[in-house]
């Protein structure tokens, strides 16, 4: 690896983007989907624990992770070992047909940390989106009920069933017509912008209320209802975390009920929050958890964990062809080992460590209206007025792009929150750096009000 990938914080050599990625973005503009969203022009060629170098040789100290999911960092040398070995043995068979070793190994370690006493089965997928897809199968397929409610706010993909559950950004369905029907959506408890005035801990009784005593007696009986689905920290929505209590009061919803309690943790598990599972902090038992993003350090993986109960759809019910490829699960495997023996603790470690740093943030800056989240999972909602809570978009999207002529590479999540998802190895100096830089960006886009 070249000597810019041995250090732990940036090193620009060039003016940004420089020559080579100037060349590189050309051709991008001339042959790819105008369909990508990209924030800033950084060209990547390598990556090596949280550091990325460019294609000019700029190294940047990545608080990203590919979206969450370089959950063990770049080109961990463990997964690559696991991806080498196996891609010299075996790179496909399709599970659909044929067995393979790593398939059940896999699928027992994640059953394992799934909570419930119940046994669990797991079908592999391709990706996050692909695993949503699967769950609304399996709860139509378990419940023989055909209704599903999800959250405003929430992103759960972009194939045309997971996009139907997804009420994040209205540019993400325009165009595509009508999508699956029988779907309905409630407000996601949001306690920095709680219409009622409560605090992190009792936002969302009213939506519960709203659910019980409008949705069920005026648009769905419970009885039609096949699942019901949640972030326990939403994503794409601006990295809000649903309360304790909210969490708990739905899950005994859905048991009263036969409602396939359904958590999306394609972004907030893998060891992300401190626990394996964002939902595990809350002490619920879902029906069904889907996980993809940090699963296999970057290899294209996805799963659909239930209890045993739960899955019981017959052969040919549901199937794919790369789900659960062995490379792939060969780099789960690794990547279940790092965060188990290291990463999981150091993730609790070090967001506690930010959130310390952080704290005192909506004092020293008066565009900094909430810090939230939970481990390496921190959103930052950038206001235009702390008194109004008036979103500025504005600005969050000027600091991402000054963090990034800084060496630190951040992404925006919901209309002005800025997230902050690094590898789960970061160390003390690499978010002592990370702060210091968000801090000189906070000021100098305060200055734009």
């Amino acid at each position: 690896m070249p000597t810019t990938l041995e250090v732990k914080t940036p090193r620009l050599v060039t003016a940004l983007p420089g020559p080579n990625a100037k060349r590189v973005l050309e051709q991008d503009a001339k042959f790819m989907s105008p369909s990508y969203t990209r924030d800033y022009p950084l060209v990547a060629k390598r990556g090596l624990g949280a550091i990325v170098e460019d294609v000019d040789g700029n190294s940047f100290l990545d608080f990203a992770a590919g979206i969450a999911v370089c959950s063990t960092g770049h080109c961990h040398p463990k997964v690559v070992a696991a991806i080498q070995k196996q891609a010299a043995e075996l790179i496909h068979m399709s599970g659909t047909d044929f067995y393979y070793e790593s398939m059940p190994q896999l699928a027992e370690r994640l059953g394992r940390t799934m909570p419930g006493a119940e046994s669990k089965k797991v079908f592999f997928t391709n990706s996050g989106t692909e695993a949503i897809e699967g769950a609304i199968k399996l709860a139509r397929y378990a419940t023989k009920r055909d209704k599903m409610i999800a959250f405003y706010g929430c992103f759960h993909g972009r194939t045309m069933g997971a996009l139907s559950l997804t009420a994040s950004k209205s540019t993400q369905r325009k165009g595509f017509g009508a999508l699956l029907g029988g779907i309905e959506h409630i407000p996601y408890p949001y306690a920095y912008r709680c219409a009622h005035g409560h605090t992190a801990e009792t936002c969302g009784a009213e939506i519960l209320e709203q659910l019980e005593g409008q949705i069920f007696k005026r648009l769905f009986d419970p009885e039609d209802v096949a699942g019901i689905i949640i972030e326990p920290i939403q994503g794409e929505g601006g990295y809000v975390p649903a309360p304790k209590f909210f969490l708990q009061e739905l899950q005994r919803i859905c048991r009263r009920h036969g409602i396939m309690f359904i958590v999306d943790e394609v972004q907030s598990g893998m060891g992300r929050t401190g626990k394996w599972w964002a939902s595990e902090h809350a002490g619920i038992e879902p029906d069904i958890l889907c996980s993809a993003k940090g699963i296999a350090s970057g290899m294209p993986l996805g799963a659909i964990m239930a209890r045993e109960s739960v899955m019981l759809w017959k052969p040919g019910s549901h199937g794919t062809t790369f789900g659960g490829n062995p490379v792939c699960l060969a780099a789960a495997l690794a990547t279940m080992d790092l965060i188990e023996s290291e990463y999981k603790e150091n993730a609790r470690r070090m967001g506690e460590y930010l959130f310390g740093r952080l704290a005192d943030w909506t004092k020293n800056f008066n565009i900094v209206g909430d810090v939230r989240g939970r481990g390496l999972m921190i959103g930052i909602e950038i206001v235009r007025d702390q008194r109004t809570k008036e979103k500025a978009a504005d600005l969050r999207n000027a600091i991402v792009d000054l963090a990034f002529h800084k060496g630190l590479l951040v992404l925006g999540a919901g209309e002005n929150t800025i997230r902050l998802s690094p590898p789960l190895l970061i160390d003390q100096e690499q978010a002592d750096f990370a702060a210091r830089t968000l801090e000189e960006c906070f000021r100098e886009a305060g200055k734009k009000i």
